[in-house]
């Protein structure tokens, strides 16, 4: 993963839901930006050192700008809080390009896109290009309050309002979500596309799955993770290749911590196994992945890990470092 490479200008910040801020950004430079399929995100440079990584919501039709919102959040790391207080219409920033890893499967006889609080944002980011390419989708739009809802009245006011459904917590039982029956009624060869808290996810693809869907219909992106530690984690070794040099990984200490103690530097991001900046080549040994960014295919193959979040089954891992 490359570090920013693009600057650019906080044009506009506004508030667009309780507690959630949108911003557009352009370039510095006043040209284009690149261009961005639906579903991507960039990493987003903040004050304090901080990397974080966001969705495109505006049209990806549109180059001149992307646009991002975020939701704060007291209890996170710090990220949501330094861009909702330290960074203001007019700022520099620094960027990634965008990535995408949460893809549309055009052509597919019908997407069905659910989205939980704050994951609407490559969410409706995939509905304006369905709509663009004539493609048949419909949209669950799952919040828990009204005021805390991002861009009711652009989705309400957009060309596929009447595709989009919207679900409160704090509304009608009539109106609220139900998972089992949203899924059984898709039609047939329906992709689903879910993004949201956790939980949120977790409910929707385990109902998927007990309903049969078949796992190449089912595509997600975990926003964080909860990094698992246990009560049995064990003490083990890592080395680094290129020196030689075997470095002990104490249970309640993660491997990256480990290699910053001792000046290796491996570039990180979200620190919660999604992104995969930290993505690290395993010359020997056997990881015990803990990410939510791997395939089971690439799990099992055992030749990579994420150091920020997975440890090991084996005493010594050796790293190509």
């Amino acid at each position: 993963m490359s570090d920013a490479t693009l600057n650019v200008t906080v044009a506009r910040k506004w508030n667009e839901a309780q507690d959630i801020y949108g911003f557009e950004l352009v370039n510095a430079d006043g040209t284009s930006l690149p261009a961005f399929s639906a579903g991507a995100h960039i990493d987003v440079h903040l004050p304090g050192g901080l990397i974080r990584q966001y969705s495109l919501c505006n049209d990806p039709a549109s180059t001149q700008r992307y646009h991002i919102a975020v939701l704060r959040d007291e209890n996170g790391r710090g990220g949501s809080r330094a861009i909702h207080d330290r960074v203001e219409q007019g700022d520099a920033l620094k960027i990634s390009a965008p990535r995408n890893h949460f893809p549309l499967a055009h052509g597919a006889p019908h997407h069905l896109l659910i989205a939980g609080g704050i994951g609407i944002t490559p969410i409706l980011c995939m509905a304006e290009r369905l709509f663009r390419a004539d493609e048949a989708f419909n949209l669950h739009y799952c919040a828990r309050s009204r005021a805390r809802t991002a861009f009711v009245s652009r989705i309400a006011a957009s060309p596929f309002g009447e595709r989009a459904a919207f679900h409160f917590d704090d509304e009608a039982q009539a109106q609220r979500f139900d998972i089992a029956a949203t899924l059984a009624n898709a039609p047939t060869g329906s992709h689903l596309y879910v993004c949201g808290p956790r939980g949120f996810m977790d409910a929707v693809l385990a109902e998927a799955r007990r309903q049969q869907w078949d796992e190449t219909r089912l595509h997600y992106e975990f926003f964080g993770a909860v990094v698992e530690q246990s009560a049995t984690d064990a003490a083990f070794q890592v080395r680094i290749a290129s020196s030689g040099a075997t470095l002990d990984v104490p249970a309640g200490r993660t491997v990256i911590e480990v290699l910053a103690a001792n000046g290796v530097e491996v570039l990180t991001s979200c620190e919660q196994g999604v992104c995969g900046t930290c993505l690290t080549r395993v010359i020997e040994g056997q990881p015990d992945h803990r990410d939510a960014y791997l395939t089971d295919e690439e799990k099992a193959a055992c030749d990579q890990f994420l150091p920020c979040c997975s440890r090991s089954r084996t005493p010594l891992l050796v790293l190509d470092l």
